[in-house]
């Protein structure tokens, strides 16, 4: 037994010091620059908990975390939805389940930066390929990444990037159920939408919850798209943006450090919020 225990622990030391290095000294150094005012690399002033007491008149800051709200909103309802539709049709059916995985998850292994890019050539104004098919219908051109149209055009590729994960996670759970609760519940006379509800959903419950916290977690870091289609501007910015540009553009590494530690605690409260809404007896197998 013993002797398991020093392989047990072997193995885990090399993920424990990866993250360590890339997960626990950044947090905690950010924590540290937290009480700092800071301008570059070298200069900087203890100034204890004055960047936390900035954040509470912040207007652009409070202006940020209500366009990550709703970005998350955007997430949580078509990202989650439609990766749990997909998942309903696809372990409805008796064959090609494994195309239709590799289809449904392909956007996942795609660079965000790329997929931004791409997204920048069908937003285009004058060029682009919605305008365009706009045009061939016979209506105007659109303004997509208008201050009234961004962040929903921004929120397209955010869910589609990651929707084939989630599809791929309730597709297994879906797959562990045992074939003896659907024989029964035909039985009974449950059949088709009614066994989505009454049977499968609640048998994936935890899953979904797993599921909701990651989406939710997951828009708190979104950059990528919003840093590529509109730089944060028309509406767009996001706490990862407002983050980055006070840390790196502004070089004001202690108050960027101080937004880091409110995206933390900011995303621990909601994740536990999101739980607490979501609590309920689950049926188990």
């Amino acid at each position: 037994m013993k002797g398991d225990r020093k392989y047990i622990f072997l193995f885990l030391l090399p993920a424990a010091v990866f993250m360590s290095i890339f997960l626990y000294y950044p947090f905690f150094k950010s924590m540290y620059l937290s009480f700092f005012r800071t301008s570059g690399f070298f200069s900087k002033t203890f100034v204890g908990f004055d960047n936390y007491v900035r954040m509470f008149s912040d207007e652009l800051l409070g202006a940020a975390t209500l366009h990550t709200l709703e970005l998350m909103l955007y997430v949580i309802v078509f990202q989650v939805g439609i990766a749990l539709i997909l998942a309903v049709l696809v372990d409805n059916i008796t064959w090609g389940k494994g195309f239709f995985r590799m289809v449904f998850f392909f956007p996942v292994v795609i660079s965000g930066t790329a997929i931004a890019l791409l997204f920048v050539l069908f937003y285009n104004f004058q060029f682009g390929l919605l305008n365009n098919i706009l045009q061939n219908l016979g209506f105007d051109k659109v303004l997509w990444l208008s201050e009234s149209n961004a962040l929903k055009a921004i929120a397209v590729p955010t869910v589609w990037h990651y929707v084939g994960f989630y599809f791929v996670l309730f597709l297994t759970a879906m797959s562990k159920i045992p074939s003896d609760f659907y024989e029964a519940a035909k039985l009974e006379g449950i059949t088709g939408i009614k066994k989505t509800f009454l049977l499968t959903i609640p048998l994936i419950m935890s899953d979904i919850k797993v599921v909701i916290t990651l989406a939710i977690t997951g828009t708190l870091k979104v950059f990528e798209f919003i840093f590529v289609l509109t730089r944060g501007q028309a509406g767009t910015e996001v706490l990862g943006t407002y983050m980055y540009k006070k840390a790196l553009v502004d070089q004001n590494f202690g108050y960027g450090s101080t937004i880091a530690i409110y995206i933390v605690v900011f995303g621990v409260l909601l994740s536990l919020l999101a739980n607490r809404l979501m609590k309920r007896d689950e049926i188990t197998y």
